[in-house]
Parts: C-alpha cells; sequence; structure tokens
C-alpha cells in the first residue's frame, strides 16, 4: 500500500525530529556501503548492487530476492536502503497486517506505474512466512512477469515456510548473524554518530563486552540495550556508561530463540543430537534455552521419549519408562516446576548408554516392505476362530509354544519372502548385551542360525 497521511506525517515528523525515532532506526544504513556485516552479499555486481542501480538492468536486471535470516541481522535495513538509494517506486506491506487485497492493490498500481509512467516498483514484504499458501500464490504473476521486484524477508526456514514456486523464482540470500566486530563497530558508529548520541557520552570495554554478550548477534537488541544504558547515564549526568549501569538496565540477555519460528527446531535438534552423543552439560544448556523461551513443556517432553527409543533402546530399557514418567509429570505440573523433570529426565537419557539397534531394525523391516517383501502369512499362523478355517488349512500344524519345553517352539514364523531376515542387530553396550544373548539363544532354537542381516555390535559399558 502507499503511505496515508498519517504515515507520511510521521514519516516527516522524524525527519525533522529524528531524537523522536529510536536508536535502531535513527542508526539504520542509508547506502550499502554503511551496512554492517553481510559482506557475502555485498560484493560488486551482487543482486542487492544491482537493485540499487549499480549494474546492469534491462533483461540482465535483477530478480525477486528472499532475505532469510534471524532477527536482528539486517533484512529490513537492506531495503530500506533499497527504496532510498533506488530511483524505483518502492512500497512495503507486512504479512502481519496484510492480505490477499492489499497484494492486488500493489500489483495493479505496479502495472499502472509501469505502463504510464515506465517507473518499476519494488515491493518489500515483511514475514512473508506468515502468509498463508493461497496468499503467497497471489504474488506468483507479478513475479514471474516482473512487474514488481519483490524483496520479501523472513526468519523461518523458506524451504518450510514459503511455497516452491515463488521459491524458484526468486534469489534466496541468506543473511548470517552479526559477529562481535560487527556489533562493536555498529555500537563505537552509534556512540558517536550525530544521528546516534552524538558523543555524549562513552563506553568502557567491560561495559562494551557485556553489550556484545546481551546482543547475540542481534544488532537491534545491540543498540536497544545501548540506548536503555546511555539513557540510565544521562539521567544522572555520567559521562559514561559503566558496566554497573548496562547490567542495571538490561538486566537480562533475551533468550536468542523463537519458540514459533526457525530456532524452535533448530535448538531441539541441539537438545536430542547432545543427548545422542551423551553430553549432558551441552544437552542442559540447550534444555534451559527452550524453558528460558516459555517452548512448551510437553513439547520438550515428548522429544525426550523419542530420544528414549530411538538412541537408547535396549541398552537402558529404563529409559523409556522414565522419558514417559517426566511427560506425565510434566503434564500434570507445568512450569517452573516441570523444568526440575525435564532436566531429570534430560540427564538420565544422556548418560544412559545408547544404541540405535531398535530404530534400525524397524527402519530394516519397514524398507523390505516397501519393496514388495511381504508375501502370504504362513497358513499355521493363520486365524482359525471362524467356520471353514480348519478346511482352508488355517491355523492347522501351529504348536503352541506354551506347550513346548522352554517356551520356544521350533517353527516358521516369517512369511517365505523374508524367512531368513534379521533385522534386529542388538549391539552389547548396556543392558542390551542381555538381549543380544537372548537373540542368538532364541534363533537357534528357531533353527535360524545362518539367518543373514549383519553382525552384532562390540563393546560394553
Amino acid at each position: 500500500m502507499e503511505p496515508d497521511l498519517f504515515t507520511a506525517a510521521a514519516e516527516d515528523r522524524q525527519e525533522k525530529d529524528p531524537s523522536s525515532s529510536p536508536l535502531a532506526v535513527r542508526m539504520r544504513p542509508r547506502v550499502l556501503d554503511e551496512v554492517v556485516g553481510q559482506q557475502h552479499l555485498l560484493k560488486p555486481g551482487s543482486p542487492l548492487r544491482r537493485l540499487v542501480g549499480e549494474g546492469s538492468g534491462g533483461p540482465a536486471g535483477p530478480s525477486s530476492v528472499i532475505l532469510w535470516g534471524p532477527p536482528g541481522t539486517g533484512k529490513t535495513t537492506l531495503a530500506y536502503v533499497v527504496s532510498k538509494a533506488t530511483n524505483k517506486r518502492f512500497v512495503e506491506l507486512s504479512a502481519i497486517t496484510a492480505g490477499v487485497k492489499e497484494v492486488r492493490a500493489v500489483i495493479e498500481g505496479a502495472r499502472r506505474a509501469t505502463g504510464g509512467f515506465g517507473k518499476e516498483t519494488v515491493l518489500f514484504l515483511d514475514e512473508i512466512h506468515r502468509f498463508s499458501k493461497a496468499q503467497q500464490d497471489s504474488l506468483l504473476p507479478a513475479v514471474e512477469n516482473r512487474w514488481v521486484t519483490l524483496i520479501a524477508a523472513t526468519t523461518e526456514n523458506p524451504y518450510f515456510s514459503i511455497i516452491s514456486p515463488l521459491l524458484s523464482r526468486s534469489l534466496l540470500l541468506t543473511l548470517e548473524p552479526l559477529t562481535d566486530e560487527d556489533l562493536r563497530a555498529l555500537l563505537r558508529r552509534a556512540l558517536t554518530d550525530e544521528r546516534g548520541l552524538g558523543g555524549a557520552v562513552t563506553l568502557p570495554e567491560d561495559a562494551e563486552a557485556h553489550l556484545l554478550r546481551i546482543a547475540g548477534g542481534d544488532a537491534r537488541r545491540a543498540l536497544t540495550a545501548l540506548e536503555a544504558a546511555a539513557g540510565a547515564a544521562l539521567a544522572t549526568h555520567e559521562p559514561e556508561i559503566s558496566l554497573r549501569t548496562v547490567e542495571e538496565t538490561v538486566d537480562r540477555a533475551a533468550v536468542k530463540y523463537d519458540r514459533d519460528g526457525d530456532q524452535h527446531y533448530d535448538v531441539a535438534s541441539a537438545l536430542i543430537k547432545s543427548i545422542r552423543g551423551s553430553d549432558v552439560d551441552a544437552a542442559l544448556h540447550y534444555l534451559a534455552r527452550m524453558i528460558e523461551a516459555g517452548e512448551d513443556p510437553r513439547f520438550i517432553a515428548r522429544r525426550l521419549m523419542i530420544s528414549a527409543s530411538e538412541d537408547i533402546g535396549l541398552a537402558d530399557p529404563t529409559a523409556l519408562p522414565t522419558a514417559v514418567a517426566a511427560a506425565q509429570a510434566v503434564a500434570m505440573i507445568g512450569f517452573p516446576e516441570a523444568a526440575l523433570t525435564l532436566s531429570h529426565a534430560t540427564i538420565a537419557l544422556a548418560l544412559a548408554p545408547k544404541s540405535n539397534a531398535a530404530t534400525l531394525a524397524i527402519f530394516a523391516a519397514q524398507e523390505d516392505v516397501r519393496k514388495g517383501l511381504a508375501g502370504p502369512v504362513p497358513a499355521h499362523l493363520r486365524d482359525g476362530h471362524y467356520q471353514g478355517a480348519a478346511k482352508l488349512g488355517h491355523a492347522q500344524g501351529y504348536v503352541y509354544p506354551h506347550d513346548v519345553p522352554g517356551g520356544i517352539a521350533e517353527q516358521q514364523y516369517a512369511p517365505d519372502a523374508v524367512r531368513d531376515k534379521r533385522y534386529y542387530t542388538p549391539t552389547r553396550y548396556g543392558a542390551e548385551a542381555r538381549y543380544a544373548d537372548v537373540a542368538d539363544r532364541v534363533r537357534e532354537r528357531l533353527g535360524r542360525t545362518g539367518a543373514d542381516g549383519g553382525t552384532d555390535g562390540a563393546g560394553s559399558l
């Protein structure tokens, strides 16, 4: 949508009185050369350089781009720079408030501007992952025919959140978290630049280091924290922003984790992989991040239950009951006390002996079934509880194991197609060593000592 009168008035006020805007807004770069970080996207001839008029146009003009990166890495800033540097018509929408109606209005306006005045349109669409599939579909004709050049920003993995046709018609540019050196340069510029604090206060190294820790690679967070600390220092007429002032004004580093976004999956993945790797301390770190971010404790408990079967299995038969008990307890008590239960279960799983034999066993069996290795159930195992079953030979010749010494009857159980398959190949880790011995003895009693399927694991815990 084009800016309305209220938006235009607000922008005019900010230009006349920059101090009315937040520090992060005042310090926005005006040209690409002022952008901090993301140098891999700002090389000569890059799509962003070409968008602002540096380089070729026409048939080789820049494609639409999708900017993907964590919060505070410069997605909106890059779009802002494009809007200031280009002679193209610039329209901004947010997927939080806009819908198909607004998108169609922009596209129609772009077609009129191109046809009537020869002026191209750049559409900046923030939070594009919040658009539904149908809403994203509405962008396709405009992008396909270049009625608009789309700059879309997202914090979520675009391969999950953006439809394939739109991805295939756009360049995907990945923004990286800013380094400490990037943020240090940004903070020092904000301290001295007239658009920022204009040298009103100084920032000693220990306070600067704390701001960098708080920021966690997020430029907006760094500048917001600096502004708060500078305000506190100026209010008491202090010439510098002390570490104590920073700690008092920004008493807690915001957790760099969006439980509704891409990091929801990244941190959960890191938790499970740390448990799998038996690194109890790393596992507790990721658990703490999920808890502090307000993650649903039931989600965490479900992941732990999966981990107990996937990565531990029979190496520690108590792992799954522990995880299930934790899930039940979490559902009953909730946070904050549920953190104790989740910690209990995470530590137990991380330090348990590991085996993925149960996981590999069912995967191998499923793969054979998908390949068509099934075949009919042996006649003696079929249901015999109906009239006429005996005439069909069903359940005839079946040996009831409880009537046999040792409780194991030597007879064929698997279909002919997989008769000699050995899916479960236990390790010798933890309690699974016992199951390995049992499996060998049972297979021998069943006359399957020559079955294929691999060798047993070695080693012990």
